[in-house]
């Protein structure tokens, strides 16, 4: 039997990203804050998780072949994980410019590709990690903390 006042929750949640499937980003982004809210998370916090969610599933399915979107949601933090096969990202200090894009002519005239997805997501989150390997893909790790206190 779990002693309820011992129990930790942890919930997983995956959604593969397939190259030019811009759906995803949405849905995803919609699922979690719906579990969100069901958990009863805070207005804000539901708000920086969703931008996030959104922001690193369409680098994906814009810049990659395909990829893998994560979120690891427990008492301390929301955890956002892409991990994807791609081109990687040359050069990671360029790329946090607002406005700097390599996205193609065909992508912007969809309105997307716009530059702000890694800003966006280094604005939203507590804590971002990007790894990356130019002609093998990267991984985004952004972290929101549930209790800013423990910062």
């Amino acid at each position: 039997m779990v002693d309820s006042l011992h129990y930790t929750p942890k919930i997983h949640i995956e959604f593969p990203i397939e190259e030019k499937n811009f759906f995803v980003a949405g849905e995803s982004a919609s699922r979690v804050k719906k579990t969100l809210q069901q958990l009863g998370m805070k207005q804000d916090i539901i708000k920086r998780v969703a931008v996030i969610i959104y922001e690193a599933a369409m680098n994906v399915a814009i810049h990659a072949n395909h990829g893998t979107l994560r979120v690891f949601i427990t008492p301390e933090a929301i955890t956002v994980e892409t991990e994807d096969k791609g081109d990687g990202i040359p050069d990671i200090d360029l790329a946090m410019k607002e406005g700097y894009s390599t996205a193609t002519q065909e992508i912007r005239e969809m309105g997307f590709g716009a530059g702000m997805g890694l800003p966006n997501i280094k604005h939203c989150s507590d804590e971002l990690k990007i790894d990356t390997k130019v002609g093998v893909g990267t991984l985004i790790r952004a972290k929101v903390y549930l209790d800013k206190e423990k910062l």
